[in-house]
């Protein structure tokens, strides 16, 4: 399905450049350089990261002290661990008598890097993962042997949802252990919220099944005026079998600072901790400390609501834009900053996204194919084309200067001006 890589050094097995890693690599061969005026960015997962209209101040400097120049603990600051564990509080768990803890929390050095340390930490077991979901994914669940990924295909005429029902048929008729995907999804922005979200983690505290959930985009939700996470859900924080991924990249707009934790309970986080020492060896510890005033629920949630605000706007202005250059997108994106239209009313030449994308970099704008979110591990299904090969992503992260140029340039292509 993917671009493979070319031949590896002897010894190393050969890599293939996939998802957004093949897309930038593309784009970068083609002159693109991050900073560059010239190009339009549409494809990367990205937010802009200045100043929003009543966002709290940007840090602008992290001070290094004579402290920080140690390690930092594996499973992070506790400091910072209680600093996210006193947030997910305040936010989702106010009166319950459950409350997390530093011990529910453990920092890791980016999104991709908590996640490999769950991958790396699950037992033998069956993996569900829905179908389209985010491009990592795909080598995540195909390096890690311990565990089965077992595909649950969405449908666009169900709008890409899995109903409770749908759910619990999947865990019970293929005998899942954990299920993961994000929520707020990358790529269809589709949110699952309030008695919906309640119900998930009900039938997978009954079934004992684990709920692996990345919520990197919840403070990216328009339907709604307060974050997504189904921390708000759980009964009992250490016997629930729910496991929360987030961080500073998205939903702080903090993109370079790599910087991520996991919520769930003490023998997950135990456990992570113990994956870290040889995956990853922690987060910078100049860092997390930087990061703790970011959690205060007062800038956390000021943060939030200008993203809302600010968001909003630009996810208006690329629904309307891509309607009226002949995308197919019936419904705007629940949550998260991207659309994922069809191509099907497009000139044929421009109805495959592997080629909308190709010809889209000779106008300097980058999206995504929407057959890299078809994720598949190992490649099982590559003898079949892909269902989602007709879409593309395009992320409304950027600037709104970038966007309109990136829109504008696209329009031109797909219009033939």
């Amino acid at each position: 399905m993917h671009p493979s890589a070319s031949d590896a050094f002897p010894g190393f097995r050969p890599v293939p450049r996939t998802g957004v890693i093949y897309v930038m690599s593309e784009a970068a061969r083609r002159g693109f350089h991050y900073g560059s005026k010239d190009w339009a960015n549409l494809g990367q997962g990205a937010p802009e990261t200045g100043v929003l209209p009543g966002s709290p101040e940007r840090v602008a400097r992290v001070d290094v002290s004579p402290a920080s120049l140690e390690y930092a603990p594996v499973d992070g600051l506790r400091e910072l661990r209680e600093a996210v564990a006193n947030l997910y509080n305040a936010r989702y768990r106010k009166g319950k008598a459950s409350q997390y803890t530093a011990d529910n929390v453990c920092i890791s050095p980016g999104g991709r890097s908590a996640l490999t340390r769950i991958a790396a930490s699950l037992g033998p077991v069956h993996l569900g993962h829905v179908l389209p979901d985010y491009t990592a994914y795909e080598e995540l669940l195909g390096v890690f042997r311990d565990f089965v990924p077992i595909p649950i295909p969405l449908h666009e005429a169900d709008g890409f949802r899995l109903p409770v029902e749908a759910l619990r048929e999947r865990v019970v008729a293929m005998g899942l252990g954990a299920v993961l995907l994000s929520n707020p999804c990358n790529p269809t922005g589709h949110v699952v919220a309030g008695d919906e979200l309640s119900r998930w983690v009900a039938t997978m505290r009954e079934l004992r099944c684990v709920l692996v959930l990345d919520e990197f985009y919840a403070h990216y939700v328009y339907d709604r005026d307060v974050p997504v996470s189904a921390a708000e859900y759980v009964e009992d924080v250490d016997h629930d079998p729910v496991v929360i991924v987030d961080g500073l990249t998205k939903n702080w707009r903090y993109p370079g600072w790599r910087l991520s934790w996991t919520v769930g309970p003490t023998s997950v986080i135990r456990g992570l901790a113990s994956a870290g020492s040889f995956l990853d060896g922690g987060a910078p510890h100049p860092l997390q400390q930087a990061a703790i005033p970011l959690l205060e629920p007062a800038v956390a949630d000021a943060e939030a609501a200008a993203i809302r605000a600010c968001f909003r706007a630009k996810r208006a202005l690329v629904v309307d834009r891509c309607r009226r250059m002949g995308l197919e997108l019936p419904t705007p994106p629940e949550g998260a900053f991207y659309v994922f239209p069809g191509l099907g009313r497009l000139p044929p030449k421009l109805q495959d996204g592997l080629a909308l994308f190709e010809a889209a970099l000779d106008r300097q704008v980058i999206c995504v194919p929407g057959a890299f979110f078809d994720i598949d591990p190992g490649n099982r299904r590559s003898a079949f084309g892909s269902r989602l090969a007709s879409r593309v992503r395009l992320s409304f992260g950027p600037d709104v200067e970038t966007l309109t140029r990136g829109l504008d340039r696209l329009e031109a292509l797909v219009t033939g001006g």
